[in-house]
């Protein structure tokens, strides 16, 4: 994909025009992404993709509700694409231009913080005007219920106008475009019984209903923060791979002049210089020199990997060891690290897909309560002979008693719940939604390293070595930053062996490490350094090192990673569910095999890379399997995102974390089946809750419109068939309890029954 705008004379376009900001692709089409702030709900994701539709030059217009944004693609060389703004205007969106370099995702959050103040001020409000309300409860009257009334109004009216502009603001645009959505019955319940409220404090009537306007906002602003929350996570995961881009390369011309030219500038052909420690700023061919470069972005592995003139490196990598110059193939939009950026966008759009019960009630519930109220009012007229105050008491009384708090609340109760259960377990939940799905997953894919094993390089025994031996490998070792060297000097310690005294210690990039023992040469680093023969090597691709002393022969020290504490045991549970589990990995086969074998996993891959794991999981997907997919490297975040449902490591990069919907705190990966067994017993709380909840609106709805309720007995009734499905929720404490008993025993248990296996096997 090449940038179609990033410059004004590219495209005829001036900065401010949408024009400058659109990009061609592969195949000759043109796309633009705007950002939408007031994308918010089902109703909006509908209402901006069937008005594009409406262009005809537009062949496809597609809003990513996670990242609050609108893609539109075309082909057409004369299509204005500021006419896509100007279509958005019209339905009432602002967009803007989304530009990953300039802005990012790194602007300030003004609407979460916006959020958390009418949260607050409406929380405040809403205690308050309760506590107030006692005296009237209790029977006041007179002068006294007339001042609590005054009072309460004197905290209602700023409270409402303040904490109720989300709703009031997201129901004027819908108006002002002749649609409605969800927030318009609510503003105007909110509203009528605030202005119905003064009324009757006005007239001295026995009834006032602040309370109830404020607590409607109080519930609805929790979950409409928490939303918004959900989908702040989904965009610092993108914001976090974009960290790994660099701004320029240094560049070496044709006289051998040096200079640093920003990404924009470079060229395919350029040479570019690239020291040790610096992150590879391109895609390119290594031309000369050698290094270790750690490949975990591509690979997800934690062993830096050797390259030599030739060989690729990639942007967002990081060169370890040695000088490299690289000839550029890719910068910018068309590296790989730029391609992990779209995978990733796209990913989190295909999983914001997953619409939820009470998003796809959306549709139906505004129309539904309009009417309702509507046909409440105009009955009660005809009945009470045009008594407007009683008529509209009735009809405020069927909006509030309508309102979706119960069955807003059917989920994100039992999610706070199970989130709780989990943390005590050591998982921590991001996303509620990961919940729901959890329970129905039939497939679970984990990555290797760092996921299935605890990420770090062990020494395995070979058999009798000196000490002598040993102590010169660690003191060779110790003058590396490489992961086998710091692997070496770790084992070496936990013997209690001193590292020897090694001289004249230097580090050949992409060979290894030689100095003097004793007056002798000693070299480790790369068996073919050493002078170890081919044929010597066992052929099961597990990482090596090399040890020769002048005059001896020379010593293989063979790696592994080592499982996780449980891990056996994991799988097997998993099994017992009935569930498929594999391994996806960007290692070579050997490692990979010999852990799948370790595990009891008999369906592995190896040897992938991130585009590939993304397309497995998505080829599962297509086939119909729900995956839960786990794993931790920046390698995996787009087949994290693309999964049913995903899940990392505490230990995980922090691309690999955020994408991630589930965090498992421990080194044990017991909790892995733990969490399924909380998700199945959480959907059916969800389900008897979303029944609760469907049972009251059965119920209150025909009490009210036959005005046997008041708009306070709305508001109670409401308040408490939220109590009744919040209580509900409560039971997974007890359900689960035992359970985390037995998972905290189970560890103990697993992790001596594995330290006796080892000591039988060693």
């Amino acid at each position: 994909m090449s940038c179609c705008g990033m410059r004004g004379e590219e495209t005829g376009g001036a900065v401010g025009s949408a024009a400058y900001w659109v990009r061609e692709t592969d195949d000759g089409a043109r796309e633009l992404t705007l950002s939408v702030p007031g994308i918010h709900c089902a109703a909006c994701i509908s209402t901006i993709e069937k008005g594009l539709r409406e262009i005809p030059a537009l062949e496809e217009g597609r809003v990513n509700f996670t990242l609050r944004q609108v893609k539109a693609r075309w082909h057409d060389p004369n299509f204005d694409p500021d006419d896509i703004p100007r279509k958005l205007a019209e339905l009432g969106y602002e967009a803007r231009p989304f530009d990953p370099q300039a802005a990012g995702f790194a602007q300030d959050d003004a609407e979460a913080a916006e959020l958390l103040r009418a949260l607050g001020v409406a929380g405040f409000a809403a205690a308050n005007i309760m506590m107030l309300s006692i005296s009237v409860w209790a029977g006041a009257t007179g002068l006294t219920r007339d001042f609590f009334h005054w009072a309460s109004a004197v905290l209602a009216v700023p409270a409402v106008l303040y904490a109720g502009r989300p709703f009031f603001r997201s129901a004027f645009a819908a108006l002002s475009q002749a649609r409605t959505n969800m927030d318009v019955p609510i503003s105007l319940g909110v509203i009528t019984a605030l202005l119905m409220s003064l009324y009757q404090t006005a007239t001295h009537q026995q009834h006032a209903y602040f309370d109830a306007a404020v607590s409607l906002l109080f519930f609805l602003l929790i979950g409409r923060y928490l939303d918004h929350r959900m989908r702040a996570r989904a965009r610092s995961a993108v914001t976090q791979l974009m960290a790994l881009s660099s701004e320029g390369a240094t560049v070496i011309e044709a006289d051998g002049k040096t200079r640093f030219l920003p990404i924009s500038e470079l060229k395919p052909g350029m040479l570019v210089r690239i020291a040790p420690g610096e992150r590879v700023p391109v895609d390119g061919l290594v031309e000369e020199g050698s290094s270790d470069v750690d490949m975990s972005v591509i690979t997800g592995e934690s062993n830096p990997e050797r390259v030599k003139p030739g060989e690729e490196v990639f942007a967002g990598s990081t060169n370890i060891t040695g000088p490299l110059l690289v000839r550029l193939k890719a910068a910018g939009e068309d590296t790989f690290l730029a391609e992990m950026i779209r995978l990733m966008a796209a990913a989190e759009k295909s999983r914001s897909a997953y619409v939820r019960i009470a998003d796809r009630l959306a549709g139906y519930y505004a129309p539904v309560v309009h009417t309702l109220a509507a046909l409440t009012l105009g009955g009660w007229l005809y009945v009470t002979g045009f008594n407007w105050p009683v008529s509209l008491l009735h009809a405020i009384t069927v909006l509030i008693i309508t309102c979706p708090c119960a069955l807003g609340l059917a989920v994100p109760a039992v999610q706070v719940v199970a989130a709780g259960v989990l943390f005590r377990a050591g998982v921590m939940v991001k996303d509620g939604a990961a919940l729901e799905k959890l329970a129905d997953i039939d497939t679970v894919v984990f990555d290797k390293t760092g996921t299935l094993t605890l990420g770090q390089l062990k020494l395995l025994e070979t058999g009798p070595v000196s000490t002598d031996i040993l102590a010169v490998a660690a003191g060779l070792a110790q003058g590396s930053s490489h992961p086998l060297s710091r692997a070496i000097v770790r084992a070496v310690k936990e013997r209690g062996i001193a590292p020897a005294v090694v001289v004249e210690v230097e580090e050949l990039p992409g060979r290894g490490l030689k100095g003097i023992w004793q007056g002798r040469e000693v070299r480790l680093g790369a068996p073919g350094f050493c002078g170890v023969e081919e044929e010597v090597l066992d052929k099961s691709d597990m990482p090596h090192l090399a040890l020769s002393v002048q005059g001896r022969a020379p010593v293989l020290f063979p790696f592994a990673d080592e499982l996780r504490p449980n891990a056996a045991a994991t799988i097997r549970q998993l099994k017992d569910m009935g569930l498929r589990v594999e391994i996806i990995s960007g290692d070579r086969e050997g490692p990979v095999r010999a852990i799948a074998e370790q595990a009891g996993i008999e369906h592995f891959r190896a040897r992938c890379t991130p585009q590939e794991k993304l397309a497995y999981v998505e080829g599962l997907a297509k086939a119909g399997a729900k995956v839960l997919m786990v794993g931790d490297g920046i390698n995996d975040a787009p087949a994290l995102a693309a999964g049913y449902v995903s899940m990392a490591p505490s230990t995980a990069s922090d691309i690999g974390r955020t994408a991630a919907q589930l965090v498992f705190l421990t080194d044990s990966l017991r909790p892995v089946a733990f969490s399924l067994r909380v998700a199945h017993r959480a959907r059916r709380l969800m389900t008897q809750n979303f029944g609760l909840a469907i049972i009251y609106n059965i119920i209150a709805v025909p009490v009210a419109v036959f005005g046997y309720a008041t708009p306070l007995f709305a508001a109670i009734a409401m308040s408490s068939s939220s109590i009744i499905v919040v209580g509900n929720a409560l039971r997974l404490n007890f359900i689960t309890r035992s359970f985390i008993g037995r998972l905290r025993r189970g560890q103990s248990e697993d992790a001596t029954a594995e330290a006796t296996q080892g000591r039988q096997a060693a």
